[in-house]
């Protein structure tokens, strides 16, 4: 719906066009309870919507000679207007904001912004970055937006690839926030999940966006969320690899990954997205964590930080190195990384030096690293595992 009316208020009025869509929900929450669902509520929910907007621009005279033209544009769509001409609306304002006049942590988080919904705290939880500096980030690409008149549009053939990674970007921290989710009471938020694959099946089913690299992401979203349900138990706590039952992984997913792999080697450029859909095929055809091909994970990891160097990166594959080599080995890649200032808010180094170190035999050590990771951010499930498994460090030896 946001994408809908900015394309017809114009890219200078993306707040409005945010405005009017909050306030359609806020009064479907307040009057749907007592008249019941309307028969079609995504077109009532647009209705009140572009209702608002109009009412909205009553209010700046500038613009009151063209609410004519905007009404009889937007009451020319039918409510029931086919998914495709609606994926359309989000794939142009997906390379609108991704245009390549902004800044690319702007172009990621104007995106996550207006195209994914994601609040300022969810996109400063991805970029692990303060919540104020991401507001100003936001502020400041709505201005360059408005400044430079970038319109809302599908671009020609040929100014497609300069967008098309930031698009890839957004849709891969928009699933990881899915995945994994870095608040509230939920470890996983599928609908998150849900949308990133579904968008990124917009780029795919769009003849210009049909391409290698957008069937790579695909595949690596499909089979990771294949593990969704295993992820955590009745309870919603969370479950580690190795604890997961595997019967449990969504084989329809993996299949769709695996065959969205294979079309994605059909060109001669290998992006981040091959690699890590790479790793997650070696744990999707494995039988248990125990048959995994940790020698070929730990390969790919360091394929992976010649692609994209990162100390996320390195986390992980440090994590895979003591899966194939011992909690040791683990543990000393770790410790290079220790002081990575770009790891300071991130959880899951400590929880890892503290798994490892608890593996390693001392419990006491991994103590401490389980308390150092409760004092970061996490989501209420993170909590309480860490909760947990500091518990378990308390333990005597012989329990």
């Amino acid at each position: 719906m946001v994408s809908r009316l900015a394309r017809w208020l114009g890219s200078a009025r993306l707040d409005l066009a945010e405005e009017a869509v909050q306030d359609a929900l806020v009064r479907a929450l307040s009057t749907w309870p007592f008249t019941g669902v309307p028969a079609e509520p995504r077109g009532w929910l647009f209705q009140v919507a572009r209702n608002r907007a109009v009412d909205l621009l009553r209010r700046d005279a500038s613009l009151r000679n063209k609410l004519d033209n905007i009404r009889a544009q937007s009451e020319s769509v039918p409510v029931s207007e086919p998914a495709r001409a609606l994926g359309d609306d989000e794939l142009a304002m997906m390379f609108m904001c991704c245009h390549p006049a902004l800044a690319a942590p702007a172009r990621v988080a104007i995106t996550l912004k207006m195209v994914g919904g994601f609040s300022v705290e969810e996109i400063a939880a991805a970029f692990l970055a303060e919540p104020e500096a991401i507001a100003q980030r936001l502020v400041r690409a709505k201005r360059q937006i408005r400044e430079q008149a970038i319109s809302i549009e599908i671009p020609p053939e040929g100014e497609i690839g300069a967008r098309l990674d930031s698009v890839l970007d957004v849709l891969y921290l928009l699933f990881n926030e899915g995945y994994s989710a870095h608040g509230g009471p939920n470890l996983t938020r599928a609908e998150l999940c849900g949308e990133a694959i579904r968008l990124g099946e917009i780029l795919g089913g769009n003849p210009a966006t049909d391409l290698p690299a957008v069937h790579a992401l695909l595949a690596l979203m499909l089979l990771q969320a294949s593990r969704l349900p295993a992820r955590v138990d009745e309870s919603g706590d969370l479950l580690l690899l190795a604890e997961q039952d595997r019967r449990a992984w969504d084989r329809a997913l993996i299949v769709r990954g695996l065959a969205h792999l294979e079309r994605a080697a059909s060109g001669d450029r290998i992006t981040a997205y091959h690699v890590e859909a790479a790793i997650a095929a070696t744990h999707a055809v494995a039988d248990g964590e125990a048959s995994t091909d940790w020698a070929a994970i730990v390969r790919h990891y360091e394929d992976l930080l010649e692609l994209k160097p990162s100390p996320v990166v390195e986390l992980n594959r440090a994590i895979a190195l003591a899966k194939a080599e011992g909690p040791a080995a683990g543990i000393e890649a770790l410790e290079r990384i220790e002081a990575d200032a770009a790891l300071a808010r991130y959880y899951l180094l400590p929880a890892a030096l503290g798994r490892l170190w608890l593996e390693a035999g001392d419990a006491e050590r991994a103590a401490r690293y389980y308390r150092e990771a409760l004092t970061r951010p996490t989501s209420a499930p993170e909590r309480r595992f860490l909760e947990r498994q500091l518990a378990h460090c308390r333990r005597p030896a012989t329990a």
